[in-house]
């Protein structure tokens, strides 16, 4: 990704330098597994360990790795000039290309998803905050973007708190899903390395060994974590969707906040634009790039083929990346963000008491009306609110079908707000526990 939308952490995990000290890593452990079982010199699975502290040559790997076209190869080479050509004679033994890049890929994945949750545990502890501060802050739910029945924002708080959470959890299993590591030589038959080099090594790695790899470790568990990517992408875009339409001129309930210096727009100065969950859309479109090709990559041809390799060189950056910058980005948007009690209260009253019809209508059917005659009684009342900006309770109060139903006092009682919040503690110990 562009360093705009990069933080340092991550990026360095897909840093040439973290990706062949890995690769560095695996090779000298398996060493040291080999020089166990007595199948090369424990003086050299030693010498293979002065290059622990060394670093790396990424110009003469490059270099190598024009002459020979061969990544793998340009490393082990480089490495056995730093290390000598004898004592790194037994280096790579047994093993192949695969066993070294796809543990190192799960490695990097592991190491990303570490900081994914901790970016995610963030933002939960800002949702449960601003949840809390704005836990009966009265606003008008909308379906089909339209007023339907009083909510409170602190709800709305909750419920993205809720999804979130839930994307922890699979964050969690993303996590466990990649964390294996395969040495297990050609078409992971084990013919010419003994499953103890796997076991060994992997353990050193915080890995645990594939139960049975090809050459390859399967691909299904790549595309269950690119997946899982999509998924916490998706909810980004639903909170900052949320944002967007309350921050619109007409509905101003909330809005981002708009430091000191800070510029709408170049034509003009009075503008205060989404900018920032504008931009956490987009980004969560490129996350979701990842998945479909990282659903293809699983169909591979018998024990190997490389179609797979070129995706995941610039999927498992790319998506890391874009989604450690959204959530930081989007924990900042919440945290700061600016709530308008007032304009919900208003924006709730803008038409006239006109969100309390279904607590009409089932008072209606309580009192013996039928369902469709009530429906009727209340929408006729309710259309003169939309059409001619009347007020819906003196509408109802002036009603003689109504009347012959309900009292002035049943009626008026029906426009209690209070009826609408009296499940929230409810709903909050549900969601957070407490």
């Amino acid at each position: 990704m562009i360093p705009r939308y990069s933080r340092p952490e991550m990026v360095a995990i897909w840093s040439p330098e973290t990706k062949f000290r890995i690769w560095y890593e695996i090779e000298a452990h398996a060493c040291d597994a080999q020089a166990k079982l007595g199948v090369i010199p424990k003086e050299n699975a030693a010498a293979v360990w002065k290059a622990r502290d060394v670093e790396f040559d990424i110009a003469r790997i490059d270099e190598i790795e024009r002459e020979t076209k061969h990544d793998v190869i340009a490393f082990l080479t480089h490495l056995a000039e730093i290390v000598g050509a004898d004592e790194a004679r037994f280096v790579h033994q047994g093993m192949t290309s695969s066993d070294v890049l796809d543990t190192t890929f799960n490695v990097q994945l592991v190491r990303a998803a570490d900081i994914l949750i901790a970016d995610m545990d963030a933002l939960l502890e800002a949702l449960k905050r601003r949840a809390y501060e704005h836990k009966d802050t009265v606003r008008i739910g909308r379906s089909h973007g339209i007023h339907a029945e009083p909510t409170t924002m602190g709800l709305t708080f909750a419920r993205f708190y809720a999804e979130m959470d839930r994307n922890r959890a699979r964050l969690v299993t993303a996590r466990e899903e990649v964390a294996t590591g395969a040495i297990s030589g050609a078409v992971g038959t084990f013919a010419n390395i003994d499953p103890f080099v796997e076991e060994y090594v992997t353990e050193k790695l915080g890995l645990v060994p594939e139960p049975i790899s090809t050459q390859v470790i399967p691909r299904d568990r790549h595309a269950a974590f690119f997946a899982a990517l999509g998924v916490v992408a998706s909810s980004i875009e639903n909170l900052a969707t949320e944002i967007r339409h309350m921050q619109r001129t007409e509905v101003l309930e909330a809005e981002e906040f708009f430091s000191k210096g800070q510029k709408g727009s170049s034509a003009m100065p009075h503008k205060r634009n989404p900018v920032l969950t504008e931009n956490l859309t987009g980004l969560a479109r490129l996350v979701r790039m990842a998945v479909i090709p990282a659903m293809e990559n699983v169909a591979l041809w018998h024990e190997r083929d490389i179609s797979h390799s070129s995706v995941e060189r610039n999927i498992g950056p790319d998506a890391t990346v874009t989604l450690d910058f959204a959530l930081a980005r989007l924990t900042q948007v919440v945290d700061k963000l600016v709530v308008y009690p007032d304009n919900m209260l208003a924006n709730m009253n803008k038409f006239r008491g006109l969100v309390m019809s279904q607590r009409v209508l089932l008072a209606l059917t309580q009192a013996g009306v039928s369902r469709e005659d009530a429906y009727k009684l209340v929408q006729r009342n309710a259309m003169k609110v939309w059409e001619e900006g009347a007020d819906f309770k003196e509408e109802l109060l002036g009603d003689g079908d109504v009347r012959a139903a309900l009292s002035e006092a049943e009626i008026e009682e029906k426009f209690d707000l209070g009826y609408h919040t009296k499940h929230v503690d409810t709903i909050f110990a549900r969601v957070f526990g407490d």
